[in-house]
């Protein structure tokens, strides 16, 4: 069997732009599919073979899908989730830093331990100042982000993450990623760090 062609970030977020921008269909479900697929070979690299994409993990309300998961010992040790923020950014930004914290709260009611992860993909050709703050759409989600991760033990506090990754991107006439890979590779390897310190016998 031939091995499976690695996925590079680039080619993961033009896939979410021919989606989104070329096709038209902002809403797909599988516009973040090869971005799930990247991620899943990430983790491979880091030597956390088997992580799924589309997975029901239990919560302390109701089960709840995430993007991304890894499973050991017959249970969730690892969840990513993946966003994209690509328009009314006055109405998502405060949604999804909400949704954050209640779908992070809820896996970690039932798995204290549980480690998590986000990935954002912020188009700032829509973005802009808000009026009366001084400050843009993508720099608050920047801080609302590191000021909600970091959860390490002993203080597992319920609703905060363990590492974040901000991907910004100019969506307005192709997929031009404005950062470099650096802070996606160092959230990947904070993730990892946490699986193995909080499962000593994967070492």
């Amino acid at each position: 069997m031939t091995a499976r062609k690695a996925i590079s970030l680039a080619e993961a977020l033009n896939s979410l732009y021919s989606i989104v921008k070329v096709k038209k269909k902002p809403t797909s479900t599988v516009r973040l599919q090869r971005l799930a697929d990247y991620c899943v070979q990430q983790l491979a690299k880091r030597g956390l073979t088997g992580a799924e994409t589309d997975v029901t993990i239990p919560g302390g309300g109701r089960e709840k899908k995430w993007d991304v998961a890894w499973k050991y010992q017959n249970k969730y040790r690892l969840a990513i989730s993946l966003k994209s923020i690509l328009s009314n950014l006055g109405g998502t930004v405060p949604n999804r830093i909400d949704d954050l914290i209640g779908e992070v709260a809820n896996v970690q009611m039932y798995s204290p331990e549980i480690v998590t992860g986000y990935i954002m993909v912020f188009d700032v050709s829509e973005d802009g100042v808000q009026p009366g703050r001084g400050i843009t759409w993508c720099d608050l989600l920047a801080q609302r982000l590191a000021q909600l991760s970091g959860r390490k033990a002993p203080y597992w506090s319920i609703g905060t993450i363990e590492a974040f990754a901000l991907i910004r991107v100019n969506f307005s006439s192709k997929a031009t990623i404005l950062d470099d890979e650096s802070s996606v590779q160092k959230m990947f390897d904070e993730l990892i760090a946490e699986v193995k310190r909080r499962n000593p016998s994967l070492s």
